[in-house]
Formats: structure tokens, sequence, C-alpha cells
């Protein structure tokens, strides 16, 4: 799923008799065309750069005084720690090979530790150090930690994908325990804590909850709380122990329902609704502790269940803290011990209980480039969006001058026909307009001043009636937009959606091919061609079909005319569009293909690549380009006798075509204009 991180240089490429897989209505010829344009790559710079912060605790920081702990995502992440008096940066520690972390932990010495995702690693950070060791991968097959924990020795463990297991880190020895799979068919050990000798475990993509004897491996699982129902589908997306009980919330990254287990007795004792995570507070000396519930910063008291706000109250899509416990700040207004926390955009949140006073303010916690996950030309603009900080930036072509503004993770990006930039939204399958004209405001992720209207606009949410998460490809068939989704959870089955901005309605098809995913979408005289996947909500989803297909939609008969499998055994068709020869063109892993657009019947198939990494397909008036292996991109001019030339050698992710002698490509979070020669 990731881009190269690094760029290499260019290397202008010579015509390539390339290795041909053929049908029978398309006979193998040798190559006639003449040696392709030369392509020109400028480096556009980093149009997307934010503060994404997900696991953070508060502990001892490099001055001796409390210090509030994140790691902020980036390439690679870092440790950091914040001042909560001032919100300056103390420390801000590179973990080497890390995009992030859900999962920081302080041992009872001060150590910290982190535990990142795509590599699986764990770091150590000890006391009076600035520098971060790399422990190294703790349980080869993983390469999520997604959450950790400290026993009273300073033994860490941990919770990770894709085998759902827990392993512990002994402190002295760096050995490591491999617990196993805590429970079969759930790849995500999403939540865990210590205490007492045990630890307790939360799993996804179903719910079910756990106990392990750290001493024996003993695994004894915790029914489920009688209010939540069926546990299919849903997670336990964080879950802490304090006070001799488990606080456990069932959501995602929105509020949900907590529920509160008292080991003692092992039983349910309590629901808060509408926590918000991630964490809550350590229990303060009175006996309560403090967490987020309804958008308000609130003291809980676990002998009277009763909960107090503080007036302290929060904005935005996204409202859970990041880290949170408590400070002496030494601020006129903070006597004595405060609560401090972050929020995932990098600002502080405060709460003194003395004197009533709080606030929220921006943390000094750097910034880090973004990678694009969506990129789009424009008329007159480059448009790109995030992935997992997200955000869009309208960006210049000519100098590379970005606007960025902090947005969702972006899947896809489209101009329309009208000037107006579609942005197709993760989770929930959103469809936004943005109207570039007029000033941005979004009242989920980065409100403009009193009074803005919003700008973009939310047109569709389609997790709750079609139960989709990403809305990954979007293109435009007679003033209507199409939608291609990916559906959320443990689910197969994507959707078409035909969204129609002149009256507000949609037309939606949830498995326009059965049991596959929409990852790609073009259009033509009214027919909506996609290209689908057997991938489903979660890559531990264990598909029903063996391949990809192609399918054409007439949306004015509301009609699918055909559906065909163009390359047998690939699972994905990433990308289609219409050539300047008419046929539709496609990408399936290593292999480009052409299609009669009015039967669906192949005409050509070239076998380009060594990896079935999903690539992208594009069309100017002249050609069709195609990215093959993330680090080649073919030309294919139009004619019955041509084949595909190397046109372009260099790391790249995506590629868009912005007019007929310009494409853009994106590598990690760099964005190149490439000018095609006439």
């Amino acid at each position: 799923m990731r881009s190269a991180r690094s760029f290499v240089a260019v290397a202008l490429a010579a015509l390539l008799v390339t290795t041909l897989s053929t049908t029978a209505d398309a006979k193998p010829t040798q190559p006639t065309q003449p040696k392709p344009p030369t392509p020109t790559v400028t480096s556009l710079g980093v149009p997307l750069s934010d503060v994404l912060l997900i696991g953070g605790t508060v502990a001892p920081g490099p001055n001796g005084k409390t210090a509030i702990w994140n790691a902020s995502s980036g390439a690679p992440a870092h440790l950091n720690a914040i001042d909560p008096a001032t919100g300056d940066s103390l420390l801000s520690a590179e973990l080497p090979g890390g995009d992030g972390s859900y999962a920081v932990a302080a041992a009872p010495d001060g150590t910290i530790y982190a535990g990142t995702y795509y590599n699986g690693h764990l770091y150590r950070l000890r006391p009076g150090s600035s520098t971060v060791e790399d422990l190294g991968r703790p349980l080869p097959t993983e390469t999520f930690i997604l959450r950790i924990t400290v026993d009273e020795q300073g033994n860490v463990y941990g919770g990770t994908y894709p085998h759902g297991r827990v392993f512990r880190y002994d402190h002295e020895t760096g050995a490591v325990r491999d617990y196993g799979t805590i429970k079969a068919g759930q790849g995500y050990v999403k939540s865990i804590d210590y205490a007492a000798g045990k630890l307790y475990t939360g799993t996804e993509p179903d719910a079910y909850f756990s106990e392990i004897d750290v001493a024996t491996g003993a695994i004894t699982e915790i029914p489920a709380p009688p209010a939540m129902g069926d546990p299919k589908d849903k997670v336990v997306y964080d879950l802490n122990v304090r006070g001799g009980r488990v606080y456990t919330r069932v959501s995602t990254a929105f509020p949900g329902p907590m529920y509160v287990w008292d080991i003692a007795s092992r039983t349910w004792v309590d629901e808060i609704p509408n926590e918000h995570g991630l964490d809550i507070s350590p229990i303060g000396a009175d006996g309560s502790l403090y967490l987020i519930q309804a958008s308000e910063l609130k003291k809980y008291d676990p002998a009277t269940k009763t909960l107090t706000g503080t007036g302290l109250t929060f904005t935005g899509r996204i409202q859970n803290a990041r880290a949170i416990g408590y400070a002496d700040l030494g601020l006129p207004d903070y006597p004595g011990t405060s609560v401090v926390g972050t929020l995932w955009r990098g600002e502080e949140f405060r709460y003194n209980p003395q004197t009533g006073k709080s606030e929220i303010f921006q943390t000094k916690v750097r910034r880090e480039p973004i990678d694009i996950l969506a990129v789009a030309g424009g008329k007159d603009k480059i448009y790109t969006g995030g992935f997992l900080n997200g955000g869009v930036a309208v960006v210049d072509p000519s100098t590379g001058q970005a606007t960025f503004n902090r947005f969702s993770q972006v899947e896809a990006l489209l101009e329309g026909s009208d000037g107006m930039l579609w942005i197709g939204a993760y989770p929930e399958a959103r469809l936004y307009a943005y109207d570039t004209t007029k000033p941005w405001s979004s009242p989920e992720y980065s409100p403009g001043p009193p009074g803005t209207p919003d700008n973009p606009t939310q047109r569709l949410n389609l997790k709750p009636d079609l139960f989709q998460t990403r809305a990954r490809a979007l293109a435009e068939v007679n003033g209507k937009i199409a939608v291609g989704t990916v559906p959320d959870g443990d689910r197969l089955g994507g959707a078409l959606v035909i969204y129609d901005p002149r009256t507000g309605t949609s037309e939606k098809y949830r498995n326009i091919v059965q049991d596959e995913s929409v990852y790609g979408v073009t259009a033509q005289c009214g027919i909506v061609y996609g290209g689908t996947s057997i991938a489903g909500g979660l890559v531990t989803t264990p598909p029903t079909r063996e391949a990809g297909t192609v399918f054409a939609w007439d949306v004015a008969r509301k009609k699918k005319l055909w559906e065909v499998v163009p390359v047998p055994k690939a699972a994905t068709v990433s990308s289609v569009v219409i050539g300047p020869d008419g046929l539709l063109w496609g990408v399936a892993g290593k292999t480009v293909f052409a299609l009669a657009p009015d039967s669906g019947k192949v005409k050509k198939s070239f076998t380009l690549g060594t990896t079935s990494s999903s690539g992208d397909v594009v069309a100017t008036r002249d050609a069709v380009y195609v990215s093959i292996d993330q680090n080649k991109i073919y030309r294919i001019a139009p004619g019955s006798k041509a084949t595909p030339a190397l046109f372009l050698e260099h790391p790249h992710r995506r590629l868009a075509v912005r007019n007929d002698h310009q494409l853009v490509m994106t590598n990690g979070p760099e964005l190149f204009r490439i000018d095609i020669s006439r």
C-alpha cells in the first residue's frame, strides 16, 4: 500500500521490446512505432504537511518535569516530548524506519517505549538520552504494533497485526515471548493494558475481550457486555485498566459506548455513552478520572458512576485524547495539579480543577510531510489529497506553490466540468464538493472565520445504508458524479453510486460486481466503466472470487451491460480509461489491456511488469500512459500495431493527466510534473 519514499534520478527511456501476452483477437506484432516523445520531469515539492498524533502518554520528560509524549506520523515518525506549560518541544527524536505509532508507553523508571506500524518495530528512549534505540521487530510476522503496555518491572507487552498476536519484551535481556494469536480469525489485537499479572485485550474486526495470565500464557475470554450485542463488525478500539476496572470503548475514531468491567467481581458494572477515547486519565488523588465524553472533558467518579462536566468542550470531527494525564504547570491560573493532554492535530488541552480554567492551543510539535494518496490534474491547478494525516492541497503547476487545507484522508479527486473539485474521503465513503473560487472552511477539520459558509460541503455519506468506507474512485458522467467505493469493516462488496449535483439525489448500487470493491471508474457517452478488486474492507477479509473485473453500467437505463475478467487470477483492476483509439484501457497488476467498450471483448493485452502492485492508466489525445511496478511508465500510441514503449523510469505511486502535454505523478509526499515534448 505504501509508495516508495526515496526517489532516484530520472532515466529517460529508449524503445523497449516488451513481453507480450495476447488474446486470440490480438496477434503478436513487432514494435513499429517511432521513439516516444521525451519527458521532462520537474519536482513541485511537498504540497501536504501537517501534524498527526496517534499514540501518547504523560510521563517525566527530558528535563525531569512532567511532559506530554506523542509519536507524530511521518517518514520517519518522531517521538516528541512537549512542555505542557508552554507547548514547546522538549525533544523530537526519529523512529528510524517507522511511519507512525499508535503505541507509546512509559516504564516505571521513565523509559519511553514506542511500537510502530508498517515495520512493526519496538523502540526505546532511556532517561537522559536524546536518541532512540531500535529494538527490532519483536514478532517477525507482524507489521503493526497497535498498542503497548508496561508492567511493574518495566517489561513491555504489545498487541499486533496482521495475526492478532501478543508479545512480551524483557527489558533486561531483550528476550521476546510470543503469546500467540489471541482469538482465531481476529487479525488485530487493537487494544491492550496490564494490571496485577494479567493482560486485558480487545480485537478487530470483531469485538472480543480476553484476559491473559502473563506467567502461564493462559487466555480467558471475557464475556461481551450485554448491551453490546453481536460482536460482529465491532471494534474494541481502546482499553485502559484503572483502579481494578477495565474501561473499554467499542467504536471507531468517533464516539461510542465505553463499558466498565470490574476485575474482582468479573461483571460489567457501567456503560458510559458517547465516549471519545483514545485514552482516559489515570486515577487521581480523589479517586476519580477524566475522559472526553459528548464533546466535553468530564470527571468520572467510579464509586458513584457519575460524570461531571468541566466546561472544556471540543469541536470538529475528531475529538479524542491522544495522551491524557496530570501535570503541575506552575502557572497563575493553574495552581497545583492540572489535567493535560493532546489532540490529533497537535493541540494541547488543559484544565485546572481548582480554578476551572481551561484552554486549547496549538503546540510546537513539528509538522511532517504527508504521503500523497490522491492526485488530479485540473484546467489551471493540480490537486493532491493526503494519506492518513489527510488534507487537500491546491498546487500551481508552474511554480509548485501550494495552498494546504486540513481535511480527512483523501481517496480520490476530480475537477468537474463546472469547475468544482470533488473529493472522495475516508472513512464513511464521503463525497464532498469544494468551490475553489471561495474560501475553504471545513467545520469538521479546519473552520474558517466565524460566519464563513461551509466549503467544501458534504454531499454523500455511504456508510449508514451501504456500509462503505472508502470513496475510492470518481468520474463525471453527463453532469453527474460516479463514485466507486470499498466496503467498511470485515465485509465484501463495494458500490457504484451516481450522484446528481443539480438535484442532490443519488442512485446507489451495492455489489455492482458481486463481492468486489470498485477501485477505478471512467465514463463516456452515458456509460460508466469500472475496474474492481476481490479485496474487501480489511486486508484480512477473505475474498470469494479469484480475479478483478471490468464492468459497464448504463446510467440512463440503470443497467449493467457487461462484466468481464480481463486478466485471469489478477486480483485487482486498479484503473480504467478511454484511450484516444476509442478502446477501454485498464491495468491489473503487471498487465495492461484494452477492451471493446461495447462488449468488453479483450482487444490487446501486454504483460509489462514483475509485481502485482496497483497502477494507474491515463490518456491524452495522443496516447495512453500506464504505471507499472511503481517505477515505470509506458506509453502506448493509437494504432493496430502499436505496442508499449518505456516512457519514463522513476519511482512513483500515483499517475494522473493534466492536459494533452502534461502528466503529474507522486512519490511519497513529493509531487512531480511531467512535460511531454511535442
